[in-house]
């Protein structure tokens, strides 16, 4: 295992919750525009989480592909759609984008073990 996604999604709880407090108008206008940008219209919100992860891997975000990756997964993304997207963005962003398509597989299965696990019972 490369990086631990759930843990370093967990490790940026607290620093986001001081940013909320100290920023909180600021946060609001990203949260609604994010609840904006997802809201399902001619594209349904697994696609667009789907697009979002594949920006996350163009900028070379670890943050995003994490908390992109989470959402896929409980948004029923399977592993194919998500290795498709990572095409397109290899495709659109070369050889960095690699490197980062892998880290992003890597974080959606590790989020599917998660969920898996926690439906199995």
């Amino acid at each position: 295992m490369h990086q631990d996604w759930p843990g370093l999604a967990a490790g940026l709880s607290g620093p986001l919750k001081e940013l909320r407090g100290g920023t909180p108008e600021v946060m609001k206008g990203f949260s609604a525009m994010s609840s904006a940008a997802l809201e399902a219209r001619a594209l349904d919100t697994k696609a667009k989480e789907l697009i979002a992860l594949a920006i996350a891997v163009a900028i070379r975000c670890a943050p995003c592909i994490t908390f992109h990756a989470e959402a896929a997964v409980k948004l029923g993304a399977t592993r194919e759609e998500v290795m498709e997207a990572m095409g397109v963005t290899i495709y659109m962003g070369g050889g960095p984008s690699v490197m980062y398509a892998a880290q992003a597989i890597e974080a959606f299965d590790q989020y599917f073990d998660q969920h898996k696990a926690r439906t199995a019972v």
